[in-house]
């Protein structure tokens, strides 16, 4: 996790209330495309009346301003205003085919159902991650989400136990609370906490939900940026705003210190009646760390297991490098390889290169260009220069001249709003600014491997601060082991002292998986 900017402390707050869609969940696209599906439909095969606009519904604008964050019906409501046609109100229960506002609210819920039940449900990582803090702290959570759907989308993302309570659509419409941008939804949910507005803190990413929580005059109010409107957000009354939620902190929550592995037979226990599916990060896991990374050569021991993976497992080498470095290093063609933390993965009839990261090429190349010039004068700063990512190297600069480093990169980082600062070992990173990362690139690998069922066992394997990420997205459902000599805080399940541990365990499944061949 990056340096924290602010930090959330029990000596002012007691509760955390967070809205869904666009600040846990990524269903605000999937909101929007709904919309859009609704009313372009509906426009067009309206006949035009006198001084009507029936231009096609403009995702970028015209969901901002007047559906995001409201009620359906209000959200309706609000849009045809603006395009001058009137309809007459109806009934909640009105049929989705119906020409009221209550038909054409329900239609849309309709077209979300659909794509929620086509596409699934993606979370915010960082958010999943805050919110796990906040619990261990003994924070008191809440949900408040203009969203009839709300319970739906929840359960099917596993959040619901993360949740203290939720005051969404159908308590809203039940409770007859007023939408955003009045704090009816809001005080509501604190009241069921059992906590004062003032001593609870309010995460939006609408400015409608921004305004509620300034006008429910509570502890703190977060503006959530995740559609480059930090300006907006804070005139609607947000304290703080992030487009990161890693970037907060929380006093008190230490994470867990994994145990040692002692016994490999522990791992091979929960494989009884499971299929293994394995995947290796590949400096300080596979190779020790050394002090220029072209000198992390396997040795020969871990290169033969490495052979003989694919044979007893699915095997994933995810990692840092880029693609084709990471995939020459290993030299194993059965396996899937990913590189730029995910952004890249190629395998065996099996390729991905994230769009939005190679968007943003352009910006990497300039950043490099410019970080290049401010390291010039640091002795021993070393620049990566990645397809996906810019890696600035440390470990071989003066303890003094650290804080240089950092200085430059983080001034960079503020030229290009497209990229954002990571950092993990000695090392810092610029990478594209989207929300994906090695646990993402997990989840979407089991998900393409058919390896998402319940028969399979992921079994992950990482030393780094980036690996993190994929020991959270895998925890409850798989089993994450950190590579590390000492004992530290992690997310991961267990923990093995060094490579030669790694390689230890890596026979040891192979040929508990193979005994019977």
């Amino acid at each position: 996790m990056p340096d924290p900017e602010l930090t959330l402390s029990r000596e002012r707050l007691d509760a955390v209330i967070f809205d869904l869609d666009g600040v846990v969940t990524r269903t605000a696209d999937v909101h929007a495309t709904a919309w859009k599906r609704l009313f372009d439909a509906f426009l067009e095969a309206r006949q035009a009346r006198a001084g009507e606009d029936l231009t096609p519904f403009d995702i970028e604008r015209d969901y901002r301003r007047y559906v995001d964050g409201r009620p359906r019906y209000q959200g309706v409501k609000h849009f045809l205003a603006a395009r001058l046609i009137e309809l007459p109100m109806g009934e909640p229960d009105d049929p989705p085919d119906r020409e009221t506002i209550c038909g054409l609210g329900n239609r849309k819920n309709r077209i979300f159902q659909k794509l929620v039940e086509e596409q699934g449900v993606e979370v915010y990582g960082c958010a999943v991650a805050l919110l796990h803090r906040l619990r261990r702290a003994g924070f008191r959570t809440a949900v408040v989400s203009a969203s009839k759907n709300c319970a739906l989308i929840l359960e099917q993302a596993g959040l619901a136990d993360l949740f203290d309570a939720r005051v969404d659509g159908v308590e809203a419409e039940r409770l007859d609370l007023d939408g955003k941008p009045d704090p009816d939804t809001f005080l509501e949910a604190a009241r069921r906490l059992g906590v004062e507005p003032r001593r609870a803190a309010v995460l939006e990413d609408a400015i409608a939900g921004v305004a509620a929580g300034s006008r429910g005059h509570f502890g703190l109010v977060i503006g959530v940026d995740r559609d480059n409107q930090t300006d907006a957000l804070s005139e609607a009354g947000a304290d703080r705003v992030f487009g990161d939620l890693c970037w907060i902190e929380v006093e008190g929550a230490e994470a867990r210190v994994p145990p040692p592995l002692e016994d490999p037979e522990r791992i091979s226990d929960r494989l009884a009646d499971k299929r293994p599916a394995l995947f290796l990060d590949y400096d300080g896991t596979l190779t020790p760390i050394v002090e220029r990374p072209e000198d992390a050569k396997l040795s020969e021991d871990m290169r033969r297991t490495l052979r003989d993976a694919p044979r007893a497992m699915p095997v994933a080498v995810i990692s840092g490098r880029d693609l084709e470095d990471v995939r020459a290093l290993v030299g194993v063609p059965e396996m899937v390889y990913a590189g730029s933390h995910g952004f890249d993965i190629l395998g065996p009839d099996l390729r991905l290169e994230l769009p939005e990261g190679v968007d943003a090429l352009d910006d990497l190349e300039r950043a490099a260009g410019a970080l290049e010039e401010r390291l010039a004068d640091i002795p021993g700063a070393r620049l990566e220069r990645k397809r996906f990512a810019i890696a600035v190297h440390y470990r071989q600069v003066a303890e003094e001249d650290a804080p240089r480093v950092g200085s430059a990169v983080e001034a960079v980082r503020e030229r290009f709003e497209g990229l954002r600062r990571t950092g993990g070992k000695k090392v810092f990173e610029l990478r594209p600014d989207i929300d994906w990362d090695k646990g993402r690139a997990v989840r979407w690998l089991l998900a393409e491997l058919g390896l998402d069922g319940p028969d399979v066992l992921p079994v992950y394997i990482g030393d780094d601060l980036t690996d993190e990420d994929a020991f959270e997205a895998l925890h409850g459902r798989g089993i994450g082991i950190l590579v590390a000599e000492r004992p530290q805080p992690s997310a991961a399940d267990y923990r093995l002292e060094d490579t030669d541990r790694v390689a230890e365990l890596l026979r040891h499944l192979i040929d508990t998986e193979t005994a019977d061949e």
